[in-house]
């Protein structure tokens, strides 16, 4: 796994042994931010990613969350319930020098509590759960409800080839493409 744009182009990033995180592919994640910035999603100026907060829910090795960084986002939050997957997040960080952009939270993005004070709600959101267990929609609502959306969040979402989705209310679909066994959604926070 390697970082795929932005001024990290090339490093690597640890994956973990198992099967118990399953990483979005580097071709995959080259098509995602191919998508973002060149798609016309946000209403104001300027790229996508650019200036903006993002959260990477379900984080795993945070990989989506550090090509974001790479690519100019401003910070990133990380959430899994997971520690191991934290402290890979938080590994992969630091081969970067990105800790100080990053906060590393532990919870459950489907049962959110709300962000922590100094925690701003993220305008590009990233969430990447297991795959045939329904989470995206729940996740979504958590999310929105707990306070991590900012209104007109942009909310990236990868499932399963197979598994449906059905956009819960308050978020509008955008985009639906499929790589692999791998779909990806694009939604609007409304």
């Amino acid at each position: 796994m390697r970082i795929v744009g932005g001024r990290h182009r090339g490093r690597a990033l640890a994956a973990p042994s198992g099967r118990d995180v399953r990483p979005t592919s580097d071709r995959t994640r080259q098509a995602l931010f191919n998508i973002l910035e060149h798609g016309d999603f946000f209403t104001d100026e300027g790229p996508t990613v650019d200036g903006r907060v993002v959260l990477d829910a379900f984080c795993g090795t945070g990989a989506l969350g550090l090509e974001a960084l790479s690519r100019g986002a401003e910070a990133a939050l990380f959430l899994d319930v997971s520690r191991a997957s934290l402290d890979l997040a938080r590994a992969n960080a630091a081969t970067l020098k990105e800790t100080g952009r990053c906060q590393f939270i532990q919870g459950d993005a489907a049962k959110a509590k709300p962000p922590s004070l100094n925690a701003q709600a993220a305008a590009l959101v990233f969430l990447d759960p297991p795959y045939g267990q329904g989470l995206a929609p729940r996740a979504l609502e958590g999310l929105s409800a707990a306070g991590w959306l900012a209104p007109e969040a942009l909310c990236v979402v990868e499932i399963g080839g197979g598994d449906p989705f059905e956009a819960p209310p308050g978020f509008e679909e955008l985009d639906d493409r499929r790589y692999g066994d791998t779909r990806v959604l694009i939604l609007k926070r409304g």
